[in-house]
């Protein structure tokens, strides 16, 4: 479990137990399941990295609700965007292994997250990844619920595939872009796993060994 989930889980979970004291047994249940609920939205469970170098993984948990082809800073790439219901893991990792260029947070609205204006008017936090199938971009975009995006990393450090580097808090969507002519591997509707779930893969290309859990 991520520290976040203590933050908001135990002072619920208080409140469950004061409430058992004096003898409110309604509202001590209902204080304990929002203290489920919530300690179960911050779980971080491990992964099983993919060895393939070749291999780019999903960076979050979710369903995949939109592949496009479009234009990002100038250059074609091929969005995958994936919506995470407030029920997925919401721990997102690096798709690939490289270094750390670019990070750039971009203040905006708050719409449902699965539709497809949200890539672009949405609050959203951006980073790129620099690796050896070309720069790999992604988006970590506040939903309806969510306007709490993190993020742990800073410039310059080197990202190993699948490695941790934030969460968005309470239900949101994350997108991946990459260099169009790299092979997808999944398709709208396919639910996919942050770390583990490869996405796509840069066949021909010798992308970085490192992986990191």
């Amino acid at each position: 479990m991520v520290k976040e989930g203590y933050w908001y889980g135990l002072p619920l979970a208080l409140v469950a137990i004061g409430c058992m004291a004096l003898g409110m047994g309604w509202a001590a249940a209902v204080f304990a399941i929002l203290a489920v609920l919530v300690l179960n939205f911050f779980r971080d469970p491990e992964r099983t990295i993919p060895s393939d170098p070749s291999a780019i993984v999903s960076p979050a948990d979710g369903r995949v609700v939109e592949i496009v082809e479009e234009t990002h800073a100038g250059r074609p790439v091929r969005r995958i965007s994936i919506f995470m219901s407030p029920l997925d893991v919401h721990v997102n990792r690096s798709p690939a292994a490289g270094e750390l260029t670019g990070i750039a947070y971009q203040k905006g609205r708050f719409l449902v997250a699965s539709g497809p204006r949200a890539s672009i008017e949405n609050e959203q936090n951006v980073f790129t990844v620099e690796t050896d199938a070309g720069p790999i971009v992604v988006k970590q975009i506040a939903g309806l619920v969510a306007r709490r995006i993190v993020f742990w990393k800073r410039v310059g450090e080197h990202l190993g595939r699948g490695e941790r580097v934030g969460l968005i808090k309470f239900g949101s969507r994350v997108d991946v872009l990459f260099d169009p002519a790299i092979e997808l591997k999944v398709q709208s509707g396919d639910r996919v796993h942050a770390g583990s779930t490869v996405v796509a893969v840069a066949s021909g290309r010798n992308m970085g060994v490192a992986n990191s859990q």
